[in-house]
């Protein structure tokens, strides 16, 4: 029997999430709004486990808190608010998503999702500045503790695929990720493209051949043909440092 491939050994949270959407908003003039899904993808080949965590375990119903993606799948996780009143008006949250595989029990991965309740959608408060906003909502959360959900099971977790258009836009984030993982600093230009450059400089800057009145040795006067060379030259080095 074929053994299944193993990953690499993963580093504890360095595994990127992907969870949609990234913030919740329920309306308490609008029942249906009571009720948010958040998706959890797994764009990755080998299974995982996830847990939910939060703020404030008490306002809120998370079925199925812990669970398993399958590679290439995606799950749904329903999210309840149970305690609509005016007292919890424009008061954050957060939900803290941590996934691991089936057979470690550390964290491999973690996202963090915010939670507010609002009076209605036809009320929606001015929109401060980002960074009033986040720095309100930092200092919020500066000494919160996450706490596990109240287990509250259903059936099996169900599992689908995610549509094409779902999978391409993660492939690309992780391609991206890696890309930039891997890619080296810049360092700028190498010293040998510097030198280069300054002799084809140096060398335009000599009198052609022919000039009768210049001070330089006839040596050093160099043909047209030889000037055009440089200025090619010069270029393709000016191409190449305005790239690194």
């Amino acid at each position: 029997m074929q053994q299944q491939h193993r990953q690499p050994e993963l580093v504890e949270g360095s595994l990127p999430v992907f969870v949609f959407p990234t913030e919740l908003v329920f309306y308490a003039d609008e029942q249906s709004s009571h009720k948010q899904v958040l998706t959890l993808y797994n764009p990755y080949e080998f299974a995982l486990k996830f847990k939910v965590l939060c703020t404030a375990p008490n306002k809120y119903t998370v079925v199925d808190a812990t669970g398993a993606v399958k590679p290439q799948c995606c799950v749904d996780i329903v999210i309840r608010h149970r305690d609509v009143r005016a007292c919890h008006y424009g008061v954050y949250d957060k939900f803290r998503l941590q996934v691991s595989e089936q057979s470690q029990r550390k964290a491999l991965g973690r996202k963090e999702v915010t939670a507010t309740l609002r009076p209605s959608a036809s009320q929606e408060p001015p929109s401060p500045r980002p960074q009033d906003e986040e720095r309100r909502i930092k200092e919020q959360f500066a000494d919160s503790e996450f706490f596990e959900q109240t287990a509250f099971q259903t059936a099996p977790v169900s599992l689908r695929h995610p549509s094409r258009k779902t999978q391409s836009v993660l492939i690309g984030r992780l391609t991206r990720r890696k890309q930039a993982e891997s890619r080296p600093v810049a360092g700028g230009p190498s010293l040998l493209t510097v030198l280069l450059g300054l002799v084809c400089m140096a060398a335009l800057m000599l009198p052609t051949l022919g000039e009768q009145e210049s001070t330089v040795p006839v040596y050093l006067h160099l043909s047209v043909n030889k000037k055009l060379v440089a200025a090619y030259v010069l270029g393709l080095l000016t191409m190449v440092i305005l790239r690194t």
